[in-house]
C-alpha cells in the first residue's frame, strides 16, 4: 500500500473530515487549495461556516446507519474526529462509519483520534505504543472498541489506517481549550504527594499531525500525537498561571478532591501516564512547534 497519493494517479487528493469540530477546520486551513474538503455535520446550520473553510458540506448522522450510504467511494482518505457513542463500551458510530465506507472498498488512508486514555492508569510510568491497552472507563473502551474495528477494516480493505492516542487539547484559540479559564474559576489541582503526571498537545501541532498521517502514516499503526512536555497536573497549572499572570490554583488531597470535584475531573485525576512520542516525531517527521507547553500557551 502506498504512502502517499500520488498527483499523476488522481490528481488532487479528496478527503472526508468526520467530526469538522476545532481541530477538523484547522486541518482543513492547512490542507484548503491542495485537496478537495468534504466535511461530514449533523448540524445543518454549520454548512455556511463549513463552506466558508473551504469545507463541501456533508450533512449526516453517524447514529443513523442509512445516511451515511452516500460517503461510500467519495474519498481517497478520511480523517475520523468524531466522538464515540456518550454510553456503552461500544463504538457503533465507527461501526455505521465503517459499513458505509466499505460499499465501495473502503478509502486508501483513513486517520482517527483515539485518545492516550486506552492505557487507564500507569502510575506514571513513560512507554510508547507498544505498552497494551487497559480502558478503566467506559469512555475509554468506546476507544478501544473503535480502534480495533478499524485496524479490522484496514487489513479486511487494504486501507492505511493510523491511530493517533491523543492527550489533552489546548490552545488560546480553542473554546475551552486554555488553562486561563479553569484558573479564573480557581479549581484546585491535587496536593503534590497525590499529583498524577500529565500529557498536552497544542491543537496546532494536533492538526499537523493529522496531516502528515495521511501522507506518512503506517499501515494500521499506533502513534501518540502528544509534546515534550512531562509534567504533573498540578505543576502544568502552576506553570500556566505563571505564564498568564494568575494566581495559582489551591492544592488538595485526594480525598478532599473525591468529596468535592466532578467525578469526570475527577477521573482525570485517577489516572498518571507519560507518553513518549518518538514514533510521531520518526515516522512521521513532524517537528513541533510547540513542544513545550510553555512556548504553546504563550502562542
Amino acid at each position: 500500500m502506498p504512502t502517499s497519493f500520488p498527483a499523476a494517479d488522481f490528481g488532487r487528493p479528496r478527503l472526508l473530515i468526520v467530526g469538522c469540530g476545532d481541530v477538523g477546520l484547522r486541518v482543513a486551513r492547512l490542507l484548503r487549495g491542495r485537496w478537495r474538503l468534504f466535511g461530514l455535520t449533523s448540524d445543518p446550520r454549520r454548512r455556511a461556516a463549513l463552506r466558508a473553510a473551504g469545507i463541501v458540506p456533508l450533512v449526516g448522522n453517524l447514529d443513523d446507519a442509512a445516511a451515511l450510504r452516500r460517503l461510500a467511494g467519495l474519498a481517497d482518505a478520511v480523517l475520523h474526529l468524531a466522538p464515540p457513542p456518550p454510553q456503552g463500551a461500544a463504538d457503533a458510530r465507527t461501526a455505521h462509519l465503517l459499513q458505509a465506507l466499505a460499499r465501495r472498498g473502503g478509502p486508501r488512508c483513513l486517520v482517527y483520534a483515539s485518545t492516550s486514555g486506552v492505557y487507564g492508569d500507569c502510575g506514571g510510568a513513560r512507554f510508547d505504543e507498544t505498552r497494551a491497552v487497559a480502558p478503566a472507563t467506559d469512555r475509554a473502551r468506546r476507544r478501544v472498541d473503535a480502534e480495533r474495528q478499524l485496524r479490522r477494516h484496514g487489513r479486511a480493505f487494504g486501507t492505511r489506517v493510523t491511530i493517533l492516542r491523543i492527550p489533552g487539547i489546548y490552545a488560546a484559540d480553542r473554546p475551552g481549550g486554555h488553562p486561563r479559564e479553569r484558573l479564573a474559576r480557581g479549581t484546585p489541582v491535587l496536593a503534590a504527594a497525590d499529583d498524577v503526571y500529565t500529557n498536552h498537545i497544542h491543537a496546532d501541532d494536533l492538526a499537523r499531525a493529522c496531516v502528515a498521517a495521511l501522507w506518512r502514516g503506517r499501515p494500521q499503526r499506533v502513534l501518540h500525537a502528544s509534546d515534550d512536555t512531562e509534567l504533573k497536573m498540578g505543576d502544568y497549572f502552576e506553570r500556566a498561571a505563571a505564564l498568564c499572570g494568575l494566581p495559582a490554583p489551591p492544592r488538595i488531597g485526594r480525598a478532599e478532591a473525591a468529596a468535592t470535584l466532578p467525578p469526570v475531573l475527577l477521573s482525570f485525576m485517577s489516572e498518571s501516564r507519560r507518553l513518549d512520542n518518538t514514533r510521531l516525531k520518526r515516522e512521521l517527521r513532524l517537528r513541533l512547534r510547540h513542544p513545550t507547553i510553555e512556548t504553546g500557551l504563550l502562542a
